[in-house]
């Protein structure tokens, strides 16, 4: 009788947990799947195989956004996790009750919804650089988000301003755990701080960097809130990413099936790129 309550409590808990998955996610991906099959606009639809997928090979505003999205992707991940490792860093040491404050200061962006931080930002590149240039003279700050490459770089600061607090976090939990004797014996051996956080530190953190990679990863690709709030895809759709791309693919041209077939290479894409982190990761923690 014990071990039947233990079943019925069992499946209790975890039948609401499959039922959300499968209509969340499980349901709503083979739907997208096959509307990606036919040219729908969101009324009718028609069954047309895979022209929707060939018709992506010739996309160049597709392409141009997917490739622009990676780009942004590998900067905006590599910095991101190394500012939030530093401010970690930062906040872990033995400095009293200030560094709950810096922790609270650093981790606050990340709690500003994006279309908001978007225009915060859209301001301060706009009306704050464009009174920087016109008080010093540098015509580096001006119309920052008029120019693409500029424009980038105005989407990749944002992202750091938003994200490295977040990252930071993960990175203190796992300080936290290293082990001081591990730290006094690399002391004793005769390890300064900078060879006790490569030779020590830096190994253990491994856990660390599988999830932060890959929790950089996923948000860099699925940004469409900042894109929308600071460039809006300008100028001429140079600084369009790829959310940005399906989403008026499906909502503004009304070609939802085509939209689908873009969503769902996109969604193979990143599947693959985050897989692949996560096992290259894995097994450095395995080899460490």
């Amino acid at each position: 009788m014990k071990g039947k309550k233990k079943n019925l409590y069992y499946w209790a808990f975890v039948i609401p947990s499959l039922l959300a998955v499968f209509f969340v996610i499980v349901l709503p991906l083979i739907l997208g799947i096959g509307t990606s099959l036919t040219n729908s606009d969101g009324h009718t639809a028609v069954f047309i195989g895979l022209n929707n997928y060939r018709r992506l090979l010739s996309d160049e505003q597709f392409i141009y956004s997917l490739w622009f999205t990676i780009r942004f992707a590998f900067v905006a991940v590599i910095l991101i996790n190394v500012i939030g490792l530093g401010l970690a860093l930062i906040v872990t040491q033995k400095i009293g009750k200030i560094s709950l404050f810096f922790r609270t200061v650093f981790f606050m962006p990340n709690l500003i919804g994006g279309i908001i931080l978007g225009f915060i930002w859209q301001f301060i590149f706009v009306r704050a650089f464009a009174g920087i240039a016109e008080a010093t003279g540098l015509t580096f700050f001006n119309a920052w988000l008029a120019d693409t490459t500029t424009g980038f770089w105005g989407l990749v600061i944002v992202f750091l301003w938003q994200m490295s607090g977040y990252i930071m976090i993960i990175y203190i939990s796992f300080l936290a755990n290293i082990p001081g004797e591990l730290i006094e014996a690399g002391k004793i051996d005769g390890a300064n701080k900078w060879q006790a956080f490569w030779q020590i530190k830096f190994p253990m953190l491994a856990p660390a960097f599988t999830v932060s990679l890959f929790l950089t990863l996923a948000n860099a690709f699925k940004i469409y809130d900042l894109n929308l709030a600071l460039t809006n895809g300008a100028p001429f759709g140079s600084t369009e990413m790829i959310a940005m791309n399906i989403y008026n693919t499906a909502f503004f041209q009304y070609q939802q099936g085509y939209a689908q077939s873009k969503a769902v290479i996109f969604f193979l894409i990143v599947a693959v790129i985050s897989l692949t982190q996560v096992f290259i990761t894995r097994r450095k923690e395995v080899d460490l």
